[in-house]
């Protein structure tokens, strides 16, 4: 295919009122297919068919969480002179259409925040449970504000980003934050609460082990309370030491190495926190430096922040 016929069809692809309405929605948040059939009034199917014209024109991208299929606009850099031209050239017909179809999207944040509310009031005694035994959420918080310092966190990525905390609190520090967990249901919960603070991240699911994500794109990654879910933590630290970028830094935010064995059956803990020498030797062996140790005592556990950087290119030709 000629790059004249590929500019054609995705020209062509965007010759259609459902297709437009569908790329004003997804300006506005990510979507499934099912809510997008919701605001627009039409089947799934036939909703299903648009888009696979859309993301074979790479004007969006789909992303599969569980059995679920969310939409996203492909790399805003690429198709912002897209919609420059759509808003220059939609008339007051076509700007009304978008905002009602706008206006429709309060039931899916209405849908989505009710879910969430059940979730968490589901397991709500657990999580109180777990931080009952260390120090307070905020002093873990503070710490984590202070080891990532005052410098921009261009690229951020969340490793096991849950319920989305870390992006709500860095993202508007990022050029771009994005947020991966392997659960379908705490990504949806994620975009509730992210969508409250008006913070638009690329939510995705992945495995820690395998991140979507290509090789040094992020400059800051943060693992926040995951790796004591882990079988292999080593290997967590080598994948996200892949995708980050010469001179970026990796935060990892667990428990130092305690005794609480019930925490395995209780909560699926698979490892007992971590000392400070073995992380070093992950972090050496995915070739970071570990500059900073922090322990935050004052509870049953201790709460640990180990920070790693990956050196320069400058460094690692030298080497």
């Amino acid at each position: 295919m000629t790059q004249t016929s590929l500019l054609a069809d995705r020209f062509q692809a965007l010759a259609d009122p459902t297709r437009l309405r569908i790329l004003a929605l997804l300006r506005l948040m990510e979507l499934s297919v099912g809510e997008l059939a919701q605001v627009l009034g039409q089947s799934q199917p036939r909703v299903s068919r648009h888009l696979k014209i859309l993301s074979d024109a790479g004007v969006l991208e789909r992303r599969k969480e569980g059995s679920w299929v969310f939409l996203t606009i492909a790399d805003a850099e690429r198709v912002e002179p897209m919609f420059a031209l759509v808003d220059c050239w939609a008339d007051e017909a076509t700007q009304a259409m978008f905002a009602a179809d706008g206006a429709r999207t309060d039931a899916v944040r209405t849908e989505r925040a009710e879910a969430a509310n059940r979730y968490f009031a589901s397991h709500a005694e657990v999580w109180d449970q777990i931080r009952s035994l260390h120090v307070a959420e905020c002093d873990v918080e503070r710490a984590i504000d202070g080891a990532l310092g005052k410098r921009p966190l261009g690229r951020l990525v969340d490793i096991g980003t849950g319920t989305g905390r870390m992006i709500e609190l860095f993202g508007p520090r990022a050029a771009q934050a994005i947020g991966i967990d392997r659960s379908s249901e705490m990504l949806r919960l994620a975009r509730v609460k992210l969508e409250a603070a008006g913070i638009n991240p690329s939510l995705r699911q992945g495995d820690m082990y395998a991140l979507p994500l290509a090789d040094a794109v992020a400059d800051t990654i943060i693992i926040h309370q995951v790796l004591h879910y882990a079988h292999s933590p080593a290997a967590a630290i080598a994948e996200a030491a892949r995708v980050l970028s010469p001179g970026g830094a990796l935060l990892v935010v667990d428990f130092a190495a305690h005794d609480r064995e019930e925490l395995r059956t209780t909560d699926a803990h698979i490892r007992l926190g971590f000392d400070d020498a073995v992380m070093a030797g992950w972090f050496a062996a995915a070739e970071l430096e570990v500059d900073q140790v922090e322990h935050l005592g004052g509870g049953e556990l201790t709460v640990t922040l180990w920070r790693g950087c990956k050196a320069a290119l400058r460094q690692q030709r030298a080497a």
